[in-house]
């Protein structure tokens, strides 16, 4: 298994893999191979992918505004988990972020996602109970469709 970092080449396997989540939500643009791309621009180093020989396993869309850091996507395979591969790829994108003076990091888990709650419970996150989580939609066609 080896850890590298996500580049715009990698999105066919990417997109495979996210095929094969289930309950993964993928947004219509920010999703899209341009979309990715554009992300990758803009954090080119902090981005995360696993591999087995030629399969990608596991993936993390990860990037900062120059204050805080944030993960996006963040999966593995299912044949794939509880091996540790979730756990180095959030650490090699801590690294990176690390790396770029991003002194903390933020993610969202959806409350339905009980598999990705305890991921981040077990490896020590903290589960923040003082804030509301808001968003306003700029661009009502970047639809998210949930994989079964």
């Amino acid at each position: 298994m080896e850890i590298r970092v996500m580049k715009a080449e990698d999105y066919d396997k990417l997109y495979e893999l996210w095929m094969t989540i289930k309950g993964f939500g993928i947004r219509s643009i920010d999703d899209s191979r341009e979309g990715v791309a554009r992300f990758l621009k803009r954090n080119p180093t902090t981005s995360m992918t696993a591999w087995d020989g030629d399969t990608l396993i596991g993936a993390i869309l990860c990037g900062h505004d120059g204050r805080r850091g944030c993960l996006y996507h963040v999966c593995v395979q299912e044949a794939y988990r509880k091996h540790g591969i979730g756990q180095k790829l959030v650490g090699a994108c801590v690294d990176a972020l690390a790396a770029e003076h991003i002194n903390k990091i933020n993610l969202i888990a959806f409350k339905k996602n009980e598999v990705g709650n305890r991921f981040w419970q077990g490896l020590g996150w903290t589960f923040r109970e003082d804030v509301n989580y808001y968003e306003y939609v700029t661009n009502e066609d970047n639809i998210t469709t949930y994989n079964p």
